[in-house]
This record gives structure tokens, sequence and C-alpha cells, in this order.
């Protein structure tokens, strides 16, 4: 037998050893009376009055001395003490405890709060309760989960041991209440839109499919938070909503994607792509101050202020300088050779793909902050010419550590421009091009009754990722695992 079998097999005994006398190792009440973090808080006041209290959490550790057992235990808001000593603890529940408890248990404890000569919070014990008996053992604690695999398919067990980690999601909520507040705070509508579509719109990636039985249809999951439904509200008469939601892309993993993530898309009725591009730029800037406390981040090699100067990058000049093509005059035969010379794959014969590629590898040898902007229509079917330069869109995406994280543009409101764009990009899908943007015909209509001249903007966990530095999957506390076989 293994010493993982022997381990469990021990827990399982002493489960039924708890059941044989009569007691309930799964309750579904806890008597606790205050969590850890407050009862250290109010320590003193909790203590003075001398009344018995109770407090709960899991076994991190055992320390038996003789006729004592200290106890570590967490609730979650903070790991305390108890103590078990004989004398003071009933027989009884002293010896039981000896026999049945183990590190990974959950228990209540009741007792008086007292401090050690060593300055300890701690409960005497008086009396305890199994809540929940753990029947595999924990990992070791100072190690932990080593395979990285391991460590995001338990990750329950991983944010058990790694506070560090666990403080990236408190930081991730706060990302988002500082995004949420700051939009509502401008007078933004939050909303709720489809995450079923019978169209994909808003975005340029392969979508997931499913089927709807009762209308007998086959739907997909969206890749954007509702850019085509909220453009619709603008026509509607509301002038600025936002939504902040799960998107989900059928693509690869790497360290800037993966298949299900959560974004923010924004839109404002009589705004320009200008003043989208100063509010984004506020935005970030407050995210960072309010969730980091600064604005200067070392990243992938790069540092960057984000209160410092955002210059505009325009895409075909930086295409240019960098790789001495033109995205607008030079064929897709000149571009495949670049790209090969390059040694940059690429997938599709498209020129968007050919052109989109060809920025990628160009994106990568800019720090930012920045914005780039003066994207060729060709990769940028929703956003509305740029009057100076009909090649061109007023398009807009923050540039930062060689990624971009963010995309907005003044939204195309021309129903017969849509109508075309969406035109050419039906042909790239029966090209066979899997991420070419579905025409929706019904947005379209909803153009022919009016829209008001609008900017929108999206982001996601890409921005949050790169400020913490770390992978996209390491952020996000359930990535997607292959199961074990």
């Amino acid at each position: 037998m293994s010493s993982l079998e022997e381990l469990k097999r021990v827990r399982r005994e002493k489960l039924a050893k708890i059941k044989s006398g009569g007691l309930n190792p799964y309750p579904a009440v806890s008597k606790r009376a205050f969590s850890n973090a407050d009862a250290t808080a109010d320590f003193s006041a909790i203590s003075a009055s001398g009344k018995a209290v109770t407090l709960s959490g899991r076994i991190l550790a055992l320390r038996p001395q003789g006729a004592l057992i200290f106890v570590s235990f967490s609730d979650g808001t903070a790991t305390f003490q108890a103590l078990l000593k004989k004398g003071d603890t009933p027989a009884g529940a002293l010896s039981l405890f000896s026999e049945v408890a183990d590190i990974g248990d959950f228990a209540d404890f009741t007792g008086a709060l007292f401090e050690t000569k060593r300055g300890e919070k701690t409960i005497l014990v008086s009396s305890w309760a199994m809540l929940g008996k753990s029947l595999l053992p924990l990992p070791e604690k100072w190690h932990g989960l080593e395979d990285q695999e391991e460590k995001l398919r338990k990750r329950y067990l991983d944010l058990l041991f790694a506070p560090e980690l666990k403080a990236i999601f408190l930081r991730k909520q706060k990302f988002w209440d500082v995004t949420r507040e700051f939009l509502k705070d401008d007078g933004f509508l939050e909303v709720e839109t489809p995450t079923l579509e019978f169209t994909t719109g808003g975005a340029e990636a392969r979508p997931f499919k499913t089927h709807h039985h009762d209308f007998d249809m086959d739907l997909y999951l969206r890749i954007s938070v509702g850019e085509l439904w909220q453009k619709r509200l603008m026509a509607a008469g509301f002038p600025k909503t936002f939504e902040i939601g799960r998107v989900y892309r059928n693509e690869g993993t790497s360290a800037e994607h993966l298949q299900e993530f959560t974004n923010v898309e924004f839109y404002s009725a009589y705004w320009s792509n200008i003043e989208g591009m100063a509010f984004v730029k506020e935005l970030y800037q407050t995210i960072a101050k309010k969730v980091y406390g600064r604005t200067k981040f070392g990243v992938k090699d790069s540092e960057f202020d984000l209160a410092g100067d955002w210059p505009l990058v325009d895409y075909a000049d930086e295409v240019r300088r960098q790789t001495g093509l033109d995205v607008f005059s030079d064929s897709d035969q000149k571009i495949r050779n670049k790209l090969d010379e390059l040694k940059v794959s690429y997938k599709g014969e498209n020129r968007e793909r050919l052109i989109d590629t060809l920025w990628k590898y160009c994106r990568k040898n800019i720090a930012g902050p920045a914005f780039l902007v003066g994207h060729p229509v060709i990769v940028s079917p929703l956003a509305k010419l740029d009057p100076k330069d009909q090649r061109k869109t007023l398009m807009f995406q923050p540039l930062i550590a060689g990624s971009e994280v963010g995309r907005g543009y003044a939204e195309l409101n021309d129903p017969a421009e849509q109508r075309a764009r969406f035109e050419e990009q039906k042909k790239f899908l029966e090209a066979g091009d899997e991420e070419a943007m579905m025409p929706d015909f019904e947005f379209v209509e909803m153009l022919e009754h009016g829209m008001p001249p609008t900017c929108g903007f999206g982001f996601g966990e890409r921005l949050f990722a790169l400020l913490e530095n770390r992978p996209i999957r390491e952020v996000t506390l359930f990535p997607l695992v292959r199961p074990k076989i």
C-alpha cells in the first residue's frame, strides 16, 4: 500500500470513529461568533469580558507538547491559535481531538481568549466540534504544489498556502471595482447584453458554437461584451452604457490569450475618438494609482510610466519604419516574403490576416504607453473612416510593453458603409477565414434608423495580467486545464 493510500486509510478510520461516537463530521451549522480577523482586531475587549466565544477554521498545524496541543487554524480572514490543555479542556474532548484531528480538518473551537507569555493571541479550548473531516492530506506547507499544471488544476490548494497568490485576486477585484466606479461616476449605465448570439459581432475571433434546441438553431458564445447590442442602446437614446462580463474565443492559449476571460466595453454617444483616448488614459492612470499606488511599472523587460506622455503611433508609419513595407500598396506576396524573412509564422492567405500578423511583429518593439492610430480600413471593420485619409479609420489602441491592452474607435454609423464592410468580411468567411467578423444585417437595419456619433472602447484581463507582470492564466482563478484521464 502506498504511503498516500495508508494516510487515506487512517483518516477514514478516524472518520468512522467520529461517527461511531454519535457525532456528525460534516454538520451544516458552525457556532462561530467572530471571524478570526475580527477576533484579532477586537482581542482586548473580547478577552477582557472573560466570556467564551467560538472561532472556526481549517487546521493548518498541530503541535502536541505533553499535556498541551497547540493548533493553528485559518478561516480565510486570518490565522489564529487554539490551545487544548489538560485540566482546562474536558478530558473527553481533549482525548477525542488527539485521536481524530488532522491537518486539513475544519473545526469549531470554543473558549476564552487570552495571550500567551510570548504574546500569541490564543483561544483556550473548553469544547470543540468537527465541521469537515479531511480525507486527503494537504501539500507540505512550505513547498506546496510544484507542478504548474497541478497548481492550476488544484487551485484551492495552491491558494491555501500562497498568500501572495491570493493577494493577486484581491487586487483583481479592486481592478474591476475601480473600473466600475470610474465609469459610473462619469454617468455610464451598467447593462447586460446577450452571451448567446446568432452572429458574433464586435470582434474577429473563432467562436464557440452551440445549439438552441427550442428554436432549433445554432448559436455562438459571444466574443465581445455586447458591442453591437450596446450600440443599439445608443440608437435607443441611452447616452452612456458599459458592461463587464465574460467573453469566449475558440483560439490558442498564450501568455496573453485564453479561451474564456473578462472584458469591459463602454460606449458614449456624441464622443469622438479624441475624447475617448483622453478618457481611457485617465482611467488607466486611475486604476494604476488606486490598485497599485503607483504609475511606474517594470514589465517584460520594459519600464513605463502611465503618468507620462502617451504619444500617437501611426500604424502604417510604424510598419514602414520597422520593416520597410507599405501596408497600403505593397502586394500580399511581398508581405509574405517579409514575414518569411523575419521568421514569423502566419495563417490564412487573405490580406487582412497578413497585415495584422506584420503589425503584431512590430508592436513587440514598442514600450509605450502610446496610442496606436491610423489603422487600415481592412483591419477595423466597425470603425469610422478618417476624413483626412480614407485608407485609415478613427481607431485607437493603447500600447504598453509591446502589447495591445484595449481597443476603441469612433463607431461607424453610416449604414451603407457598414453593409459594405460586412460584405467584405463575409467574403473572408466564405474563403475559410474562421476569425473574420460575421455580418449582422439586422445591425445595419438599426443604423438605417439612425445612431448618433459614438465612441466605444474595450479592455480586459490582459491589462491586469500585464500590470501584474504574469501570464494571463496565472491571474485567472480557474483557467481551463485538460482533465486527468
